[in-house]
């Protein structure tokens, strides 16, 4: 190996005040001391001071009671569950979270917002805040013109997401006016005694300038790290590191930045992996993709703590503070045979350490291949000592197009019996939905990589948590479900970021021989099933549509391949009754033909209507899949004898109707194939 160290002295230090943006005990917690702690980095590196505890309320399947029972412990009916259904006045409201404070919710999340979301404050009778749902949790909703956007409000891959604080001081209520749909809130409850100001849109209104900062500092590249940076590279062989020994403490880590050049980059950024020692206690060890969030190959993303770029090679950097209080190490080992060429930088700046400090941990887990049956719960972390868990990553590798994350999270927090966090599936976790497969990116999750088709092959995706990061006194317990459609073998990698007292022990011992197995690709797919004489729907010309409605072709292998022609449909997305869309299907028949259509059916689909060349053909038809979370194939519908003209049939589909039994708008209808046959 060749290496050189050399040391950037800083020409100036700059004293962090620790206790500047943190609430201290004394001060209440408020919207604005909320929103301050959100972008202060070196707040989630102390333990919190009012102490609180982080739980989630959900509609996860109210079947799951224990995890002696197999079955039920993994029932998957996760829309529709609330705690209850109230009558206010002539309305009827579904009560989602109720607790007792002093708290503060911190995170809301749906599949598929419905109506008037109304939160109450304090056992007042008016809510404190009322509005749309999908407005309030998709960027778009406003009072006296002060917005709540992106990033603290956003869709991303149909997910929903709200990160705006709001603190009560004695209770929170939260109902929708509207159910079937899912649902997430993660919140604090303060220990007693904590002095908290509930939340108010006057509140809101006022702190206009400090929410722009602060959305604004969410979305922006932050500036780079002042302060002594210690630098190591070099050409590196199998076996070979780049070792960087810290000055003396007390002292924070604030950026590692690492500059990779190989020949494979998905091989070089599992078999490269990042170690750190802080005082003598070794308490990071994951390879530098999954450290860095990027998974399998380099994947360009930025979140609030990391930074992927393809920068003429794979450009890395971490942001999460680091604490230690006498010394601190860090380096690359290498586990490959092809040689890469590697640049470490670690820039410090100043810490105060005292009795909330806490060090880093970064533990990194691999395990492929993983049997999907029977179903499981598949450890992330247990981690025992005192702390708060902050975030990880998830590098999937999946053999079919089938969706692999109907898993829920179950976060045991203390030695809770039953989990304080029982999620709604992976994707619901990670903050997207209905296991889109659409890259984003986020200060708060990203899905950086899904290969596709379908969910087939390698897929990243990342969580970090600012306000919701879950502190624990004595231990902490992260399982996922493996949960998949399909009985196959899966990968996981998972890499968990926690915060810890010195002294905390975990279960996620090193793993070189894994991370030297380097990139595992799943086997390749066999070429897609078709229908015979199919005409794909998806490919087809629209010439007509309701305004405003949304439509394009949508992968279905994922929900079973040699079900779909060509592993696919046309998918409209519809919000109301008469929405309709018309396509143009060529026939060059002289003579009627024969129209028979195949389609979907789904657990949110609608009643359809159709009609060729401006006659009704057949019946309206009920897509409705007869159960939550099934989505299934129509088989053949026959629509009745047509003569072509001008050497086409206009096809045009129109929502009549919903069953009540179907969630979301009822309005959503798939298309997958016309077959033409010369009439007899």
């Amino acid at each position: 190996m060749k290496a050189r160290h050399f040391i950037i002295i800083a020409i100036a230090a700059v004293q962090i005040l620790l206790a500047g943006a943190t609430a201290r005990a004394a001060d209440p917690v408020s919207l604005d001391s909320l929103l301050h702690e959100m972008i202060d980095r070196n707040a989630i590196a102390q333990l919190p001071s009012p102490w609180y505890t982080c739980k989630q309320a959900s509609s996860y399947d109210r079947k799951s009671t224990g995890a002696s029972d197999g079955e039920t412990w993994f029932a998957n009916g996760d829309a529709s569950q609330y705690i209850r259904e109230e009558t206010n006045g002539d309305r009827h409201e579904w009560v989602m979270m109720d607790e007792a404070g002093p708290g503060a919710i911190v995170r809301i999340w749906s599949a598929n917002p419905k109506g008037t979301l109304r939160i109450y404050l304090d056992g007042e009778a008016e809510p404190a805040l009322e509005a749309p749902m999908d407005q309030l949790l998709g960027g778009t909703w406003s009072v006296d013109d002060v917005t709540v956007g992106q990033p603290l409000s956003a869709e991303r891959s149909r997910g929903w997401n709200l990160y705006l604080p709001i603190p009560y001081e004695k209770h929170c209520k939260i109902t929708s006016d509207s159910n079937g749909f899912y649902y997430q809130v993660n919140y604090r409850t303060y220990d007693k005694g904590a002095k908290v100001e509930s939340f108010s849109t006057y509140q809101l209104v006022k702190a206009a300038d400090l929410l722009d900062r602060v959305q604004r500092s969410l979305g922006q590249a932050p500036a780079a790290a002042g302060g002594p940076t210690l630098q190591a590279n070099g050409q590196l062989e199998n076996g070979s590191r780049l070792e960087l020994t810290l000055a003396p403490g007390p002292a924070a880590v604030a950026t590692i930045t690492c500059r990779i050049k190989a020949d494979d980059y998905a091989d070089a950024l599992r078999q490269l992996v990042l170690v750190a020692e802080f005082d003598e206690e070794p308490t990071v060890w994951a390879p530098v993709g999954d450290f860095f969030g990027s998974g399998i190959g380099v994947n360009s993303f930025q979140d609030w703590y990391r930074t992927v770029e393809a920068d003429g090679g794979a450009l890395l950097t971490s942001r999460w503070i680091m604490p230690y209080q006498k010394s601190g190490k860090v380096r690359l080992e290498y586990l490959g045979t092809a040689e890469v060429d590697a640049d470490l930088a670690v820039t410090s700046t100043w810490w105060i350490w005292d009795d909330r400090s806490m060090h880093f941990h970064a533990h990194w887990r691999q395990e492929d291949p993983i049997a999907t049956r029977p179903m499981h719960d598949w450890n992330y972390i247990n981690m025992s000592g005192r702390g708060i868990y902050v975030g990880d990553t998830l590098a999937v590798a999946n053999p079919v197009e089938a969706w692999w994350g109907e898993g829920d999270e179950k976060i045991y927090v203390d030695g809770e019996s039953f989990p304080s966090h029982f999620g709604t599936g992976t994707e619901d976790y990670y903050g997207y939905a209905w296991c889109c497969p659409e890259p984003f990116t986020d200060p708060f999750h990203a899905q950086p990589r899904c290969d596709g088709p379908g969910n087939y092959g390698h897929t990243t995706v990342s969580r970090v948590r600012l306000l919701d990061g879950i502190p624990f006194r004595k231990s902490l317990i992260f399982d996922i479900e493996v949960w998949h459609w399909k009985d196959c073998n899966i990968g996981y990698a998972a890499t968990t970021f926690l915060y810890a007292r010195p002294g905390a022990i975990h279960n996620r011992l090193a793993q070189p021989e894994e991370a030297e197995r380097g990139a595992l690709d799943p086997p390749p797919l066999p070429p897609p099933f078709t229908i015979a004489g199919a005409i794909e729907c998806e490919n087809l010309d629209v010439t007509a549509h309701s305004d405003g409605l949304e439509y394009g072709p949508q992968a279905m292998a994922g929900f079973g391949r040699e079900t779909w022609s060509n592993d696919s449909h046309f998918w409209v997305r519809g919000t109301k009754i008469g929405d309709y869309v018309e396509l143009e299907v060529p026939c060059d028949s002289k003579g009627p033909v024969e129209v028979t259509l195949h389609a979907t059916r789904s657990w949110d689909y609608g009643i359809v209507q159709f009609s060729i060349n401006g006659k009704q053909a057949g019946n309206p038809v009920d897509f409705f899949s007869g159960a939550q979370g099934v989505c299934k194939a129509s088989g053949p519908i026959d629509l009745g004898t047509f003569r072509p003209a001008s050497g086409k049939l206009t096809l045009r589909a129109e929502v009549v109707g919903g069953n009540p039994d179907a969630v979301g708008t009822q309005a959503y209808f798939g298309l997958d194939c016309v077959v033409l046959e010369s009439a007899k």
